[in-house]
């Protein structure tokens, strides 16, 4: 792949990981899905802005009954995590009982998926796990047991396929790192 650099408000980002790789890790996460979530209808919960890409084209390679549902929160402010995590659009399906796999874009800190989890569990559902596109291991706050991850990244700054630097770049097919 050729590097290709784009420029967002004021910084550079060049192509880091390309459509194709991202689609294929996905297929791997769909399928590890399918195995361990046949026959029990789970309630895959994408978390907007980010994971709209990402729920869109896992859902396409999740082939066991499931359904979807969106819910809105941020703890991101430019490139830095606020370390508060504001619902900003709620839960209107009841999760009792329910098998659920909160799906996110990226895992850094840690502190949108803790709050999240922490909100989800006094609903009292069957099971809640994470699925997530990217995962910075190295930069989690909280102890946390991400079990689906399509792939491992280190400390980059990165945008595209529904990530974002200021409410741009979630448009690009390509995942970009921080350059400049």
């Amino acid at each position: 792949m050729e590097p290709r650099t784009v420029t967002l408000h004021d910084c550079q980002f060049s192509t880091y990981i390309c459509e194709e790789e991202i689609i294929a890790h996905i297929s791997l996460l769909a399928r590890q899905l399918d195995k361990d979530y046949a026959n029990k209808n789970p309630l895959f919960l994408a978390v907007l802005n980010g994971s709209f890409m990402f729920a869109a084209d896992l859902m396409k390679r999740v082939s066991t009954p499931c359904e979807i549902s969106f819910i809105r929160l941020s703890s991101y402010k430019d490139m830095q995590s606020t370390g508060t995590v504001k619902e900003v659009l709620g839960l209107t399906e009841d999760i009792g009982g329910r098998h659920v796999v909160v799906l996110e874009d990226i895992v850094d800190t840690g502190h949108t998926v803790h709050g999240l989890l922490q909100q989800l569990q006094a609903r009292q559902p069957a099971s809640v796990e994470v699925a997530t596109l990217l995962l910075k291991p190295e930069c989690l706050q909280h102890q946390l047991e991400v079990k689906y991850v399509a792939r491992t990244i280190p400390n980059d700054f990165v945008v595209g396929y529904g990530l974002d630097y200021n409410g741009l770049g979630r448009n690009l097919r390509d995942i970009y790192k921080i350059v400049s």
